[in-house]
């Protein structure tokens, strides 16, 4: 009987540990995408006021009713009219020579260790292990859970980032699938419970392996101590990949943006546009800073368009400024069941 005992007691101890383990690792890597978050957009002061505020008044009010027929009737790619938008100093984000020693870190880690023989291992062991099924909800929940387990004064949680993205594109009157790739599109990072080496195979700028990797992804010079650097079937403008084959059949670095790409395209309904802010929304060498252009076909100039109206509202969303989840949860839970029918997915 005392064996017994022992043996619970034990075996308590090491879920203990193994949960303390689980809590610490997931706030080094929070505090390791959020040093990378404010890389890419360091904090402007946007008062609630600003952006929220309605007034009362009859010239306010057609003012509004007026600005929302004006994006209603813009295409959906066009963000000329948001009235979120127009409030953000873009020059204020992603200044990469302001980055701290620890962005620097996990950049010079990604770099050295995202090569074609980790990405084939990647995508097999995501075809072939069984993970967790559940709701896109109960997806949120969980990983808003790591978040909460780590410092709640220092950043957002990303079901916190995942609405404010969600409502800054509702807000401007985007398509209702547009409003869920908002919602979802770093849902990815569920990737950390599961299959992750550490942190530079989850979160952090994307690209190709396979070719040349290109001056214009930052901290390149990073990339001397990647093996493929060296290899001749690598590192060459090209490399495994012909000219203007389409990024469709190129191999991007593996993190939260493939993997939530890979699980949104087999199981839910989201146009091809949706499809390609998923896969694409880190990938800024290519929508932001123009490279390898020479491996676009023509299908990748009409995906490119779509990235660039969506990447503003994930990049400039990240503010104080915080909703009533449990108030929004109904048109979220409406939304995410209009695009994933079958209600449980398989991650």
């Amino acid at each position: 009987m005392s064996v017994q005992k022992s043996t619970k007691v034990s075996n308590n101890n090491a879920k203990d540990f193994k949960k303390h383990t689980q809590l610490r690792n997931g706030k080094l890597l929070e505090q390791t995408d959020d040093h990378i978050q404010e890389v890419n957009r360091k904090k402007r002061d946007l008062k609630l006021s600003q952006i929220l505020n309605c007034t009362d008044s009859d010239s306010e009010v057609a003012k509004n009713s007026e600005s929302k027929e004006s994006k209603e009737e813009s295409p959906w790619y066009d963000n000329s009219n948001s009235d979120f938008l127009k409030s953000v100093d873009t020059k204020a984000y992603r200044q990469y020579d302001l980055a701290c020693e620890r962005v620097k870190d996990f950049y010079k880690e990604q770099h050295e260790n995202q090569t074609v023989a980790y990405n084939l291992q990647a995508r097999i062991n995501f075809k072939t292990k069984k993970r967790d099924v559940m709701t896109v909800w109960d997806a949120l929940v969980k990983l808003n859970v790591l978040l909460d387990e780590s410092d709640p004064d220092t950043e957002l949680s990303q079901i916190d980032h995942a609405i404010q993205t969600a409502e800054a594109i509702r807000r401007d009157c985007k398509p209702r699938w547009f409003q869920l790739v908002g919602l979802i599109h770093d849902l990815g990072k569920l990737l950390y419970f599961y299959d992750s080496k550490g942190q530079w195979d989850v979160v952090g700028d994307t690209f190709p392996v396979g070719c040349r990797f290109s001056k214009r992804i930052i901290f390149f010079e990073f990339f001397k101590n990647n093996p493929d650097n060296d290899n001749p079937l690598y590192n060459k403008k090209y490399g495994i990949y012909s000219p203007h084959c389409g990024l469709e059949d190129v191999m991007l670095s593996w993190g939260h943006d493939e993997y939530i790409y890979h699980i949104a395209k087999a199981q839910s309904k989201l146009p091809p546009e949706g499809l390609a802010m998923l896969r694409y929304h880190s990938f800024y060498p290519w929508h932001q800073d123009g490279g390898y252009r020479y491996l676009m076909n023509e299908n990748d100039a009409q995906m490119l368009q779509a990235v660039k109206a969506f990447n503003p509202y994930d990049l400039y969303s990240k503010t104080d400024i915080t909703y009533d989840i449990e108030e929004l949860k109904p048109y979220y839970l409406e939304l995410i069941d209009e695009f994933f029918p079958q209600k449980l997915v398989k991650f």
